[in-house]
């Protein structure tokens, strides 16, 4: 991304209308990446075209993967598969530029730890802050070398792969991570024997269906554990992409803040795993209803429909809960700053290490805006019902921040200016226009 934009935004009279989410993001990435190990030619549709999901395409594209977008848009494409062990090594030695995303970069690295060849993944400088090592030691234990420039553990990108032979194991995770369960899946596709993983909570679990549906040697969950038998090769599928509900909460949020709002969400993921952030509000007492659910390409999909106005209360978000609304607690937080009484947010230790310190960030960029917040080891305490007054806020390069305060600046008075809003390209190119829709442009 180069150069800086900004946002100013205020109080609205009404949000109304009805607006479908674009692509799930998560589901965008595996999708592509399913589809470039399968046997054949798959078809994506409701693909999300943001940098992150195209870092993505564009690294199976350099290991030999044709990838055709078949719209304008680039929502719909076809992929032809290589089969499992069937990417090959670039044509030159230029690093595999994975941007800002982290899934991108986790998820690769669980394809690459197979692959008969040395490769560098590199990072843009947020995404080369952020920990890898709970992705590089379970690869590593399976077989894999990988290599950090100038550190030995492998913390840190640019993160250099020289993948072979892998062995399937057993992983007991410290901390609830899909990408980390996704990588170590993905690899123990290719390893010999079964490879299995167990976490302290449920994460969304969106490879585990779709490994389940492609007939890929999916071993069902035990006791908490799943896994995979490796060497499962499978034919090319249909991938119907749902709308992303972690895009869907902001307009939730959005609705419910605005007094005389209405607004219908239509077609989004709702994955148990996903849907923590509808718990989170029906809690707070926003008036918040879920219809027309149904089944498509293995995952449940359904309309949300919000309407303003409700009394919100403050609630507790922590233990189990938090695993199913991580990227929905920067959103969430700037709703409590509408509820009555005190919003605690606790076991969400791994704010701190996204784009940016949301913990940090959010409480001093809504502290800007008058809100009062106190900061916590693993989250934060805010104190509803105070009124919020506008102010310029910052993203800190942070997509998920950039948007929660604009969704915050709707609950106040006066107009706030949001700097740094390019980084939203990266997982919601249209997110200030579908807010705008739903506003009437004002």
């Amino acid at each position: 991304m180069t150069g800086s934009s900004s946002w100013t935004l205020g109080r609205v009279a009404a949000l109304k209308g009805e607006l479908k989410p674009p692509g799930d993001k998560s589901i965008s990435h595996r999708a592509v990446i399913l589809a470039a190990l399968a046997r054949g030619t798959s078809r994506i549709d409701g693909f999300l075209p943001a940098e992150d999901c195209l870092r993505t395409a564009g690294i199976l594209q350099r290991l030999g993967t044709s990838i055709r977008f078949l719209d304008e848009g680039r929502t719909s494409l076809e992929v032809d598969g290589r089969g499992l062990g069937g990417l090959s090594a670039p044509s030159s030695a230029e690093p595999l530029y994975c941007g800002n995303s982290g899934t991108t970069m986790r998820l690769m690295l669980g394809v690459l730890a197979a692959h008969p060849f040395r490769v560098t993944l590199s990072a843009d400088e947020s995404l080369a802050a952020r920990p890898m090592r709970r992705v590089t030691e379970p690869l590593g234990a399976m077989g894999a070398r990988i290599e950090a420039a100038g550190e030995g553990q492998a913390e840190h990108a640019p993160l250099t792969v020289e993948g072979g032979p892998l062995k399937g194991m057993s992983f007991e995770l410290r901390v609830a991570s899909s990408q980390v369960k996704s990588a170590i899946l993905l690899a123990g596709l290719h390893a010999a024997g079964t490879t299995r993983v167990r976490e302290p909570a449920a994460s969304r679990d969106h490879t585990e269906r779709q490994l389940a549906r492609l007939g890929a040697g999916f071993i069902p969950p035990d006791d908490g554990w799943i896994g995979v038998e490796g060497g499962h090769q499978y034919a090319a599928a249909a991938f119907p992409v749902p709308g992303d509900p972690s895009a869907a909460a902001f307009f939730a949020a959005a609705a419910a803040i605005v007094p005389r709002s209405e607004v219908v969400l239509t077609g989004v993921c709702l994955n148990p795993g996903r849907t923590g952030f509808i718990t989170a509000m029906d809690r707070m007492g926003v008036r918040l209803t879920v219809a027309n659910q149904r089944e498509e390409g293995g995952e449940t999909v359904g309309d949300i429909i919000v309407k303003g106005g409700a009394d919100l209360k403050g609630i507790r978000i922590a233990g189990d809960l938090v695993p199913r609304l991580i990227d929905e607690l920067p959103v969430l937080a700037a709703l409590a700053c509408q509820a009555e009484g005190v919003t605690v947010i606790r076991d969400a230790g791994e704010l701190r290490v996204k784009e940016s310190d949301r913990i940090a960030v959010m409480a001093a960029e809504l502290g800007k805006m008058g809100a009062k917040i106190g900061v916590l080891p693993d989250g934060m305490a805010i104190e509803g019902g105070v009124p919020i007054h506008g102010a310029e806020v910052d993203s800190h390069g942070d997509h998920r921040v950039a948007m929660a305060l604009a969704i915050a600046a709707l609950g106040a008075q006066g107009p706030t200016t949001v700097t740094g809003t390019e980084c939203v390209a990266t997982s919601y190119p249209g997110f200030k226009a579908d807010l705008d829709s739903l506003s009437g442009g004002r």
